[in-house]
């Protein structure tokens, strides 16, 4: 049975970044979004994704994508994924409240719609995937599992709660002078079993996609020998993960009182790229690590594939933009390989469109306003 796909029908923004008003119909296979910078197109991308992750993928606090000198934003769209959903979100900058409606129906708990729009996202940026600090991948690895698994998103939110808590109560010691053990101690069975899910889990998922991973990169166009490594303060192979952890925060639990914060656990970890057998964030060029980013990304788009048995929309922020045309159009051939879905490419010029989407629907976007 062929693959459906997920795809956004319709968009409707408002008071979204720059965009004031919007009312979008997306035909069925995707668009491109054409304009220069700063006139709204990575926004609008911007706001399809919000229907997944629920918040901005560039990190910015709700007020500020709310549109300058207005009360709120409200992003709605009618979509299909394994079924019809209209989803829609509203914020309100004085309460700072946001609310989630699928189907008309307030959601008690926002996670409920995380994922709600399967989507993946290409930019240039994705290169700070791989050369920036591990923050950027633990983020890529979060953001993947959470909205494929809703275990991993389940383990998550406790583990963040837990580690919160505990660390609370070691600036509480540091700044006292005296503690009590129980306070901190109490967090680290929580700590511990949460832990272990996500450690476990993303082990799991980087045994899975190695050999694809390093396929991947070749099939762009990288000579050396790509690999892929989870890298965790624990032992992520022993008999029982959980034990593993504990320990590892009791021996820390004395260091962690003078630093003020928790050293040992999922939070530090890191996701380790290779090349030739060295790291890829240090020594490899501008070229590989964008290289490595792409591959990581149709790795994402696999994944989403797989748990929601749709392909996820493709939104694709000017992704070619540091590549020559035979590496890009390598990517698309792999894109294709993979099952890339609904395409939304966003490009400064007509002459910026690969050759393999030159049929796309074009619109053009100027000063938060889009016309076919």
């Amino acid at each position: 049975m062929a693959d459906p796909g997920a795809k956004i029908v319709s968009l409707s923004l408002r008071d979204f970044r720059n965009f004031e008003r919007l009312e979008l119909e997306f035909p069925e296979q995707g668009l491109v979004l054409i304009g220069e910078n700063g006139q709204g197109k990575t926004n609008l991308l911007e706001s399809a994704y919000y229907l997944s992750l629920l918040r901005s993928v560039r990190g910015t606090r709700d007020a500020d994508v709310t549109r300058f000198g207005a009360p709120g934003f409200f992003v709605e769209a009618d979509v299909c994924a394994s079924e019809a959903h209209q989803i829609s979100i509203g914020f309100e900058r004085g309460t700072r409240r946001k609310r989630v409606r699928r189907d008309g129906v307030v959601l008690e708990r926002l996670s409920d719609a995380l994922g709600a729009v399967p989507a993946v996202m290409f930019s240039p940026g994705d290169v700070e995937i791989v050369s920036g600090a591990a923050a950027a991948r633990r983020r890529f690895f979060d953001i993947m599992l959470a909205l494929s698994s809703r275990g991993y998103l389940n383990a998550l939110q406790q583990y963040r709660g837990a580690l919160e808590r505990r660390n609370a109560a070691l600036r509480d010691a540091m700044r006292s002078g005296a503690h009590s053990a129980a306070a901190i101690e109490v967090w680290e069975p929580m700590l511990a079993e949460q832990g272990a899910r996500l450690v476990r889990a993303r082990r799991a998922w980087v045994t899975q996609v190695q050999e694809r991973f390093a396929e991947r990169s070749a099939a762009i166009g990288e000579r050396g020998v790509v690999g892929l490594r989870y890298d965790t303060g624990v032992d992520a192979n022993a008999e029982s993960v959980e034990l593993a952890l504990s320990s590892a925060l009791a021996a820390k639990r004395a260091s962690d009182l003078r630093y003020g914060l928790t050293q040992v656990g999922p939070h530090r970890d890191d996701l380790t790229m290779l090349l030739d057998g060295r790291e890829l964030r240090t020594f490899g060029s501008a070229g590989q690590q964008r290289t490595a980013a792409i591959a990581l990304r149709t790795l994402e788009a696999e994944t989403l594939r797989d748990a929601h048995g749709a392909s996820p929309v493709f939104l694709l922020d000017d992704p070619f933009a540091e590549l020559d045309a035979r590496r890009a159009s390598r990517v698309l051939t792999l894109l294709h390989d993979v099952g890339i879905g609904q395409t939304v490419l966003a490009v400064p010029r007509d002459t910026d469109i690969p050759p393999e989407l030159t049929e796309l629907a074009r619109y053009r976007v100027i000063g938060g306003s889009v016309s076919r």
